[in-house]
């Protein structure tokens, strides 16, 4: 009953200074709501990361020649690109994998009155599978095609860059010239959207033998993709791997290798590792504006002990105990601070879903991040309305009768 009289007494004192109790929570609110936002973007950052590197194909191991340095590669001159014969053997001498040797060239591609520019890969079918790219209308490479055929499937970004299909332009069936080769679109990829920062639907593929033969003028494999079968197996096929090219390609012990094995697995952990990094230092910047806050509840609690002194003096001449007073004190103090809490968890949230679809990122909403955070803010009207409570409380009843 006590605890429900000093409730009402406490939202009433509240109520009757509505701009000052606003102004008091302001500090709570942005802290509940900054922490809020910068976790849960922090988290979808990470998410966001790991699912665009997931879409790049399932396990997915890149083997490169040259020389991989603080983590970009270079390729020198000495390091010799890899022969098919290398990926049939990664194929038959390391089980549990899928292969797809590929090899890529720049060129202009030119349809009806319209050009564009994008990169032609070469690869097999495998590398439909290995890449994850679904195709939307059309097939894939026949068998017999697979020899050096001129035909291609095509991505998206392809199609709106020369294609109409609003005046029946239709890319499936199509031809186009690429370089001075012609070339017969046999199918059309699902969109994949962007993936770090690069383009997946920018793409034409090509059966390999026909990207080397008409485009290139050479056998060379610039790139072999490698998918494990089984999830959490990439680190031992990509050791197996390594000693395989080392002993193929007649690497010393002790030599440094001219090629490298990219796993995007770890990619992936190290994003994510920087990535929850950089949201604890966000978070925690975040958080210093709630002990403003709260610093803020005090110094405003302790200006109301003030101006309320007689109305203190007056409570405590009639008999009210001194534990009454602090209770009353210290609830409005924890009721500024729920209220402040309360706001901020609903804006933070607001903004959150606001940012990440500007940003077009996937939403994250932690609830334990919202309790967090608002067990926070209410803590923080225990601890700082704890003072001006207890100096409310000492008061000496006389003392503060004769307050002016």
């Amino acid at each position: 009953m006590i605890f429900w009289s000093t409730l009402v007494l406490a939202i009433d004192a509240i109520l009757r200074n509505k701009v000052r109790s606003l102004l008091t929570m302001l500090g709570v609110v942005i802290g509940v709501a900054s922490v809020i936002a910068m976790v849960q973007l922090g988290q979808a950052a990470s998410l966001s990361v790991t699912q665009q590197i997931s879409s790049m194909g399932p396990n997915l191991l890149l083997v490169m020649p040259g020389i991989e340095r603080r983590g970009l590669a270079s390729t020198p001159a000495s390091a010799r690109a890899f022969e098919l014969a290398d990926a049939r053997a990664m194929a038959d001498q390391v089980p549990g994998i899928i292969v797809a040797p590929t090899a890529s060239v720049r060129e202009t591609v030119v349809h009806g009155s319209g050009s564009y520019t994008t990169t032609i890969t070469g690869g097999t079918n495998e590398l439909l599978e290995v890449r994850s790219m679904d195709i939307a209308q059309g097939r894939a490479f026949e068998e017999r095609e697979l020899s050096g055929a001129a035909v291609c499937i095509i991505g998206q970004t392809i199609i709106d860059e020369l294609y109409d299909p609003a005046s029946g332009d239709e890319a499936l069936g199509s031809s186009l010239r690429i370089g001075r080769t012609p070339c017969q679109v046999i199918g059309v990829l699902e969109s994949k959207g962007q993936s770090l920062g690069m383009n997946q639907d920018d793409v034409i593929l090509m059966p390999l033998s026909a990207v080397q033969r008409r485009l290139i003028g050479n056998d060379d494999v610039s790139t072999i993709y490698v998918s494990a079968l089984e999830e959490g197996t990439t680190k031992a096929i990509k050791d197996e791997l390594e000693a395989l090219l080392r002993k193929r390609r007649g690497i010393r012990l002790g030599a440094e290798d001219d090629f490298y094995v990219r796993d995007m697995q770890e990619i992936a952990d190290a994003l994510a590792s920087t990535t929850a990094t950089l949201t604890g230092l966000l978070g925690a910047i975040a958080a210093v504006s709630l002990l403003v806050g709260g610093i803020g509840i005090m110094n405003i609690m302790l200006v109301s002990v003030t101006e309320r002194t007689r109305e203190i003096g007056v409570r405590l001449a009639i008999g009210a105990r001194a534990r009454e007073v602090l209770l009353q004190f210290l609830v409005e103090a924890i009721v500024l601070s729920l209220l402040g809490g309360f706001i901020g968890v609903v804006l933070g949230v607001g903004g959150t879903l606001l940012l990440v679809r500007q940003l077009d990122m996937p939403l994250v909403i932690s609830g334990q991040v919202v309790l967090i955070a608002f067990a926070v803010a209410a803590t923080i009207g225990v601890v700082f309305g704890y003072v001006p409570a207890r100096k409310a409380a000492r008061l000496n009843p006389i003392d503060a009768l004769r307050h002016e």
